[in-house]
């Protein structure tokens, strides 16, 4: 379901010359759907009429520069630097041209993903009407005496900081939200708001509801401004990372599951994997028989904020890589178990993706079952097409390996493990750190250079990129074809060892073709600049095979795999020549 949301507001002066209210939305510009959408709400103060200056700039200052903040910040970071810069310049204006000031109070609501952040200072309201039930999410900043409830405690311009509440809650389909100003909710009461509502027919737009709020309101006397703006959730799009976070914060890591216990309704069926990080479980839904992948924390992992971050990273990636064309070759995951009852939330954290018959191609090892040339071909072209999607995405795997290839009976290659990715919005934590399996890292990230004068051991570590990637899938057509490693097996211990050429894997399995050859040699090359630059190069390699090979890449000149052995030449010379003229010396007439 898309993300919609039906907008409508109504403001009137009423008994006042002038109205200083002032409201204002805005949906996300093209590409930057995963910032959501803002509306806004201040009531102006007059202090020598510029009440409406105020509430204008200051709304229409945070609608258009919140989507000139950094997508990676959370929500509330981003409204509080661009309110707290708005209320530091009206501030030095009104120091100014005092006595005349303009002040205002904001209260302003983001949707974004699955969630909702609320911003508030002063006496304009937030209501949310949700299951028939109204319920008001702002506190009012004024003085608690009946005489003095005019009076504002807080408000926007007055000194160079001001104290701005936040909070933040879940979107559900069919929730209503209420922004109104005093003029409004000071003569509505919360009983006379819910008849209002409840009044307007089911098929009633956002727009209709204001008026009949703001109409209402005047009608009962109201002696302000009355401004009132709804916003009516109708349908929601993927969770955004923020909601992750969120998610991953609140919810409580399940225990170590037992075979037969059920978590939110899903039957556990047996233990897939346990790395003392993540616990992967196979689960079954009793009804449907269908299975699924149930990925959590380990429990002693249950309060290391990082892990869950990492986790909650690799829960937004796979949903955005689901509308990608990346979807084809990587698992589905489900935003909550099938069952629940429609619109709940699971109890604990965890990832549940779809379940596919097959094995990974590790399995396929184990078992000492080495796949036949034109298979490993085909596995091959499928890995290369979905690392290309990825890297289009601007996602790097970081753990390419047989394990995490999944070969499914439908015949579908899948990318298995997105929990050390790179996608530009994963945790520092997991920036940081040095990912993959040693065996099928590149030089690079080791810190080791082919230099023309020799080999540099010594270089600072690269990060890892789509090249990375691309090595990693190189080891593993290496390993498929041959049951061997290019350079030999690293232990998580060790740093990688790049001393020598590998060996072509038809020196290892006769029936692998020359052009195959040439493309694997050119995949797990020592040298950076011979490898394979993009997915698409590998795969149009791969779909071309014999009829256009690829020339064989040159071999590493002996001076670049042993810097030291001329002067081992030299000094094998000079012991020839000294055991020449030793001989000569003693042997020989003179």
């Amino acid at each position: 379901m898309a993300f919609d949301i039906d907008i409508g507001y109504a403001s009137q002066a009423g008994r006042k010359d002038t109205n200083e209210d002032f409201c204002a939305a805005m949906l996300p510009p093209p590409g930057q759907a995963d910032m959501g959408s803002i509306v806004a709400i201040a009531d102006g103060v007059s202090a020598g009429g510029l009440g409406r200056e105020a509430a204008q700039t200051t709304v229409t200052s945070l609608v258009r520069d919140y989507y000139g903040t950094p997508e990676t910040w959370d929500t509330t970071v981003a409204m509080d630097r661009v309110i707290g810069a708005q209320n530091t310049w009206l501030a030095g204006v009104n120091r100014r041209r005092h006595p005349a000031m303009g002040l205002t109070t904001l209260t302003a609501m983001v949707l974004r993903g699955h969630s909702y952040t609320l911003a508030h200072v002063g006496d304009t309201r937030a209501c949310l009407l949700r299951g028939g039930q109204l319920t008001q999410l702002t506190h009012d900043h004024v003085a608690d005496h009946p005489d003095l409830s005019h009076q504002l405690l807080r408000c926007i311009g007055v000194e160079d900081r001001v104290v701005v509440d936040y909070s933040q809650g879940d979107l559900l389909v069919g929730d209503l939200f209420l922004l109104m100003s005093d003029g409004v909710h000071n003569v509505l009461n919360e009983a006379r708001l819910k008849a209002l509502i409840d009044e307007q027919p089911d098929t009633a737009d956002a727009q209709g509801l204001c008026e009949a709020l703001v109409a209402a309101a005047l009608q009962r006397g109201s002696p302000d401004n009355a401004t009132a703006l709804a916003v009516r959730v109708r349908g929601l799009d993927s969770a955004t990372l923020q909601d992750q976070n969120r998610l991953a914060a609140q919810l409580p890591i399940p225990p170590r599951l037992r075979l037969g216990e059920q978590i939110d309704g899903l039957a556990i069926t047996a233990v897939v994997a346990d790395n003392g990080i993540n616990l992967v479980y196979q689960a079954r839904d009793p009804v449907t028989h269908r299975l699924y992948a149930l990925k959590t924390l380990h429990p002693q992992r249950a309060h290391d904020a990082e892990e869950r971050a990492m986790l909650a990273h690799e829960a937004w990636l796979a949903r955005r890589m689901a509308t990608s064309r990346a979807a084809e070759h990587l698992v589905a995951v489900h935003d909550a178990p099938p069952t629940l009852p429609a619109g709940q939330g699971a109890s604990a954290f965890y990832l549940l993706y779809d379940w596919h018959a097959g094995e990974s191609l590790q399995h396929m090892l184990d078992r000492q079952h080495r796949p036949g040339v034109a298979q490993t071909i085909a596995m091959a072209t499928q890995a290369a097409r979905a690392l290309g999607h990825l890297h289009r995405q601007g996602v790097i795997h970081r753990d390419v390996k047989p394990a995490n290839l999944h070969q499914g009976e439908d015949g579908v290659l899948r990318l298995l493990d997105l929990g050390v990715a790179l996608s530009g919005r994963e945790p520092a934590s997991a920036r940081a750190l040095h990912a993959g399996t040693p065996s099928f890292i590149n030089p690079e990230q080791w810190g080791f250079r082919l230099r023309s004068g020799g080999v540099d051991t010594d270089a600072e570590p690269q990060a890892a990129d789509a090249r990375s990637d691309l090595f990693a899938l190189g080891v593993t057509l290496y390993q498929l074809l041959t049951g061997k490693l290019p350079y030999g097996e690293v232990l998580p211990y060790q740093a990688g060892r790049y001393y020598r050429d590998p060996v072509a894997p038809s020196r290892h399995h006769p029936e692998v073709p020359i052009w195959l050859d040439h493309i694997v040699l050119k995949a797990v090359s020592r040298d950076q600049k011979q490898r394979f630059e993009t997915a698409e190069e590998l795969l149009l390699a791969l779909e071309r095979g014999a009829s256009r090979p690829l020339t064989a890449p040159p071999a590493t000149p002996l001076i670049q795999r042993d810097p030291a052995m001329l002067w081992k030449l030299l000094l094998g010379f000079s012991a020839l020549l000294n055991l020449l003229l030793v001989y000569w010396l003693v042997f020989l007439p003179r």
